[in-house]
């Protein structure tokens, strides 16, 4: 069976559409077309099924998938890098979110990068990374979504604690933890909030886990990174709820303060993404063992 029509039913597989295959590809969509038409008039059997918006593997394609895709991955490295592996410099293409991904996973990665690793970075939202991730873009995604479907291979990274902080003189105002706790939202309404998203995304979950109840007031800043949150944070623009390991330093120096200390702290989960069966790939099942080791200590 020819290798090339291999490879070009893995692509489409993986990317769930002819047109984004023959992108990957760098060929035409009726070539593409061909070659899978070829391949399952070779097998007999249909491998998609042709959808309005892209394809969808039939029992028999992920059944091939799941077979063919390592070793074609295999043989790609082979192709790629040369036989001797362990001198050859290979790239990862890694997407995440920009705070963790600068502040975590990146400083993680060095021994790696001293050991000849390159790595190209990507910052957006989750559905925009897990498209990228999907189109071929990355090879490895960070997400706080665990993607559906067999296309991608999610992996929980690590939990993420929120915290519900401001400068000092907004809790002096507010009259400490107690009065919060008595009070409950109600007694924040007095301060601005800063958000990242105008849904009051942090917020919102920070409201609904301690508080029982979804905010009412909407956003006074908002900023789309987090460390601009916290800036506005620490200047007394008014309250936030961001990742422990963010403002942590703040606490520390005083610049910003808990405003509660939940039994249960709200919690995020971050989720380490593959596109199936790249973990074949050396450079690719490294950085995903390395990441994981790494995360136990956040």
């Amino acid at each position: 069976m020819d290798l090339a029509l291999l490879r070009t039913f893995v692509t489409v597989h993986r990317a769930g559409s002819f047109t984004r295959a023959a992108a990957l590809l760098g060929l035409s969509q009726p070539a593409v077309t061909s070659q899978i038409r070829n391949l399952e008039r070779q097998l007999g059997r249909p491998l998609f099924l042709r959808k309005a918006r892209g394809v969808t593997p039939t029992s028999i394609g992920d059944e091939l998938a799941h077979k063919v895709a390592p070793h074609l991955d295999a043989l790609t490295e082979i192709t790629e890098t040369g036989l001797d592996r362990e001198s050859a410099t290979r790239t990862l293409h890694l997407a995440g979110p920009p705070e963790f991904t600068s502040q975590r996973a990146l400083p993680a990665l060095a021994p790696l990068m001293d050991q000849g690793l390159c790595v190209r970075t990507a910052f957006g939202p989750t559905d925009e990374l897990l498209s990228g991730l999907a189109d071929g873009h990355h090879d490895l995604a960070i997400t706080t979504t665990r993607p559906r479907g067999c296309l991608l291979t999610a992996t929980p990274l690590c939990d993420e604690e929120h915290v519900l902080i401001a400068a000092p003189r907004w809790a002096d105002r507010l009259g400490g933890p107690s009065t919060l706790q008595a009070r409950g939202a109600r007694a924040l309404a007095p301060v601005p909030l800063v958000e990242v998203h105008e849904s009051l995304p942090l917020v919102t979950r920070y409201w609904t886990a301690v508080f029982d109840a979804p905010p009412t007031a909407s956003a006074a800043v908002v900023a789309s990174d987090l460390r601009a949150v916290l800036a506005c944070v620490t200047a007394g623009a008014g309250l936030a709820v961001l990742p422990r390991y963010l403002c942590a330093e703040a606490l520390a120096s005083g610049e910003a303060v808990a405003l509660l200390d939940p039994p249960v702290p709200p919690l995020r989960t971050y989720f380490l993404v593959i596109r199936s069966g790249t973990l074949a790939l050396p450079h690719i099942a490294r950085t995903h063992e390395w990441l994981l080791r790494s995360a136990a200590d956040w």
